[in-house]
């Protein structure tokens, strides 16, 4: 997903999903939020703006995996999404574990 964010045109509206591997919050950036998600391809940089973050408070600060629908941005040979819904799927993760230890072998004991 995130090597393909190089194919929709400037404006696009993408949905992204990653894990969350830095929030930054500078105190230059008036209010703005911003975002690193990474998958298997490579990472996403994301723009939250504050309105946006307000409304979407917990899932910003609290989740590890996150679903972003935005506009892509491209501004110096950098792409960011400009973030208009986010979603915490952190439950998903779990799931994964839950599945993982379903197909480690079992011993028997006794």
């Amino acid at each position: 997903m995130a090597a393909r964010l190089v194919e929709p045109a400037n404006g696009a509206r993408v949905c992204v999903a990653g894990l969350v591997i830095l929030r930054q919050r500078p105190g230059t950036a008036k209010g703005v939020i911003f975002l690193t998600l990474e998958d298997e391809t490579g990472v996403v940089n994301v723009v939250v703006w504050r309105a946006l973050y307000e409304r979407f408070r917990r899932a910003v600060i609290a989740g590890r995996l996150l679903r972003v629908i935005g506009r892509v941005q491209r501004q110096s040979g950098v792409v960011h999404v400009l973030a208009e819904e986010i979603e915490d799927i952190s439950p998903l993760l779990d799931k994964l574990l839950e599945t993982k230890s379903d197909l480690s072998p079992r011993v028997k004991t006794g």
